[in-house]
C-alpha cells in the first residue's frame, strides 16, 4: 500500500534548503526508494513549508531512511530549521486520479454507448492528433469514431494509466471483430487486437485534446493487408 510522510518545518534559509533536496536525490541515485516529492510553502507564513514524499510502501519508506544519505541531508535539514520539524506517516487508503477515471470511464464505455452519448464529456473546442487523420476538431473526431464503430465490434482494456498536470495517459488493448468496411477492405469477420496509448488533456473535468499513438500497421496485418 502507498505511504506518504509529511515533513512540516519551518525556515528562512529555503534557498539552501532547496540545495540539500537537490543534494540528496543526487546522491541516492540507484539507491532511493521515494517515488515523488512535493514541497508546499504556506501562503500566508513564508518561513512554513511542508514537504510529501511518497513510497510504494511502509517498508519501502523505512528502507530508504536507512540510507546514510537520508541520514545526513537530516542532519542538514534540522540545522537549516528554525526549530525542529515534524513528521506525519501517513498510509494512503484513497487514491484517485479524477482525470484518470474519467478517461477509463471513456474507453471503457467506447464500444457500446451512444456515440453522442460517447462525446458528451469532450469540449466542443476539442482537438486530436492523430497520425491517421487529416483533420483534427470536434466534428472529424466524431466522425471518424463513428467509422470505427461500423467497421468494428470492439472493446478496449485499459491497461495502465498515469496522469501528469491536466493530462492522463492511458495504455489500451483494443479487441475487435471486423463486421464492416474498413480502408475498403470489406467486412472480414476476422477477431482482431491492437494496442495504443492516448494521451488526454482535461479542462474543467472535460477531454479538451488527444494524442492517439497506435498499432495501425499490426491491424492492417491482421486483415491480411500487408505481408507476413
Amino acid at each position: 500500500m502507498t505511504f506518504v510522510q509529511l515533513i512540516d518545518c519551518r525556515t528562512s534559509r529555503f534557498d539552501e534548503m532547496n540545495r540539500l533536496m537537490d543534494m540528496w536525490v543526487e546522491q541516492t541515485k540507484g539507491k532511493r526508494t521515494a517515488t515523488h516529492a512535493l514541497v508546499g510553502k504556506d501562503r500566508s507564513d513564508a518561513s512554513h513549508f511542508v514537504e510529501i514524499v511518497e513510497f510504494p510502501s511502509y517498508e519501502e519508506a523505512m528502507r530508504n531512511s536507512n540510507l546514510p544519505e537520508t541520514d545526513e541531508i537530516f542532519q542538514g535539514m534540522v540545522a537549516l530549521c528554525d526549530e525542529m520539524p515534524t513528521f506525519t506517516d501517513l498510509e494512503v487508503v484513497r487514491d484517485e486520479q479524477l482525470n484518470c477515471a474519467t478517461a477509463r470511464e471513456w474507453f471503457e464505455q467506447a464500444g457500446t454507448i451512444e456515440i453522442d452519448r460517447m462525446f458528451d464529456r469532450v469540449t466542443e473546442d476539442y482537438v486530436e492528433h492523430d497520425p491517421s487523420a487529416e483533420e483534427t476538431g470536434l466534428r472529424a473526431a466524431r466522425e471518424e469514431f463513428a467509422g470505427w464503430r461500423q467497421a468494428f465490434d470492439f472493446s478496449f482494456r485499459v491497461d495502465d494509466q498515469i496522469a501528469q498536470e491536466d493530462r492522463a495517459c492511458t495504455r489500451w488493448t483494443w479487441t475487435a471483430r471486423h463486421k464492416g468496411d474498413y480502408l475498403g477492405i470489406p467486412a472480414t469477420g476476422e477477431n482482431v487486437t491492437m494496442t495504443g496509448m492516448t494521451w488526454q488533456r482535461f479542462r474543467d473535468g472535460m477531454i479538451c485534446e488527444g494524442w492517439w499513438q497506435y498499432d495501425r500497421a499490426g491491424l492492417m496485418e491482421q486483415l491480411g493487408v500487408l505481408g507476413e
